[in-house]
């Protein structure tokens, strides 16, 4: 005998289950509050503004309670004590509206409740409003648009559920009074809420996307800082391969350039050689990791203080009025400080011409007290067009900080008291050294060697 089918049972278990879920949800979201007790407006940014909640609240708790026990002395004759309780208790939980909006609905809805079954204890006028008096009106949507900004869509779905059936059940108690004012107080309250939870949700939405600008914002800086040392990273391969060659072939020549090396002395020579040949392939497999555009790279010589001359000409050609004041007695400048300097002038002139162009503009290079001294200010923009970049990021200057503090000096950077802008670089230079005595002309590398 086969057992009964459960096909007609099933959609009715699942439509209980569903309905018990929703209302354990809204029990939850009536029971607990989805934000702490911050006030609204915490985070705006003036003093005045962090205060107006407490200043609009605080004006609406002085007016309703006032108002209400007028209202229920004069036109519903409840008697002092009852009206002054009753509007202390509708109207005073309302100062909690800026931190604590669920706390005062809990305190708020029950005592609308008690007003409204006191009401019942004298017969009905023709036009009394039943159950819920015009400033329980007023105070209940202003509670409901204060639960919109704060709370979550559970939470205030739930206040309205509760707030509309205890409007049905008073009116199903008394059926012969008017409840227009239960489903007055229900539509206003469905739309106040819709507002409110509009602008919440809106208000979040612009904080996640101001959180995702500033998360943005810095993963830019950090690839900016990145490619930017991968960039000089390959720019001073070409630097340290040419001390690494110059020491290999010292060390392979030096056998045949100084006579009467004992046998340890040339091995030694040999060990050299053969460690500046790793080190320079190990530079070589380094350098091909770092071009990501697997590329051959540049094959021109690394430019420095020598082609600073015919970068300044380029800017002038280009619409910037520009000097150059280079030093005669720069003496002997590393090849990365040179580098360096050239890229620093070179990014200072694209700055210019990006963010104020026609700004005159004085380069200046001199080495004294044992530092190289690059100087680069320009004056306000004087061009007829618009700047070409209104808003920089400041990824120039990272470049320039990068390689600065790998030669060991400082970067000083700022606006000027009359709209200009200066970079100042101080790299060191090593002491002058005393003049080598002549030796003997080293033999030709082999391209092996190189």
């Amino acid at each position: 005998m086969s057992s009964p089918s459960p096909g007609p049972s099933a959609p009715s278990d699942g439509l209980l289950s569903a309905a018990r879920r929703n209302l354990r949800e809204l029990a939850h979201g009536l029971s607990h509050a989805s934000r702490p007790s911050t006030p609204l407006l915490a985070d705006a940014p003036k003093r005045w503004q962090r205060l107006l909640p407490y200043a609009v609240v605080l004006a609406l708790a002085a007016t309703l309670i006032p108002v209400t026990i007028t209202v229920l002395t004069t036109q519903y004759e409840v008697p002092g004590a009852l009206a002054g309780a009753l509007g202390v208790a509708q109207a005073a939980p309302l100062l909690m509206l800026a931190h604590r909006p669920l706390q005062a609905w809990w305190i708020v809805f029950p005592a609308d409740v008690a007003g409204a079954l006191a009401l019942l204890a004298r017969p009905a006028a023709p036009h009394d409003v039943w159950p819920w008096t015009p400033p329980v009106i007023v105070g209940h949507l202003f509670l409901l648009l204060a639960l919109g900004l704060r709370e979550r869509r559970r939470t205030v779905i739930a206040v309205w559920v509760v707030t509309g059936l205890g409007g049905l059940l008073l009116h199903l108690i008394a059926p012969d009074r008017g409840g227009g004012s239960a489903l007055l107080i229900t539509v206003l309250g469905a739309v106040v809420l819709v507002i409110g939870g509009s602008v919440r949700e809106r208000g979040e939405a612009r904080r996640l996307l101001a959180e995702q600008e500033t998360i943005s914002e810095e993963e830019r800086a950090r690839r900016t800082l990145l490619e930017e040392r991968t960039r000089i990273a390959r720019e001073l391969h070409d630097v340290v391969a040419h001390h690494m060659s110059v020491i290999t072939v010292q060390a392979d020549s030096a056998p045949y350039r100084i006579s009467g090396l004992p046998e340890a002395a040339r091995e030694e020579f040999a060990s050299i050689a053969a460690a500046a040949r790793e080190s320079l392939g190990e530079m070589r497999r380094l350098l091909s990791v770092l071009r990501s555009d697997g590329g051959a790279g540049e094959r021109a010589p690394q430019p420095g203080l020598d082609r600073l001359q015919q970068l300044v000409e380029a800017t002038v050609r280009a619409g910037l009025p520009a000097e150059l004041a280079l030093s005669a007695e720069l003496g002997d400048v590393p090849p990365a400080v040179d580098l360096s300097a050239y890229r620093i002038v070179q990014e200072a002139l694209a700055n210019v011409v990006r963010h104020a162009p026609g700004a005159p503009t004085r380069v200046s290079v001199s080495g004294v007290g044992g530092q190289l001294t690059v100087l680069v200010v320009n004056g306000p923009a004087t061009g007829a067009g618009p700047p070409l970049e209104t808003s920089g990021t400041g990824h120039g200057l990272v470049g320039m900080r990068e390689r600065v503090r790998l030669t060991g000096g400082t970067l000083d950077t700022g606006p000027l008291p009359d709209g200009g802008f200066r970079v100042a670089a101080r790299m060191p230079l090593p002491p002058a050294a005393a003049p080598a005595a002549p030796t003997a002309p080293a033999a030709r590398p082999s391209p092996e060697d190189l």
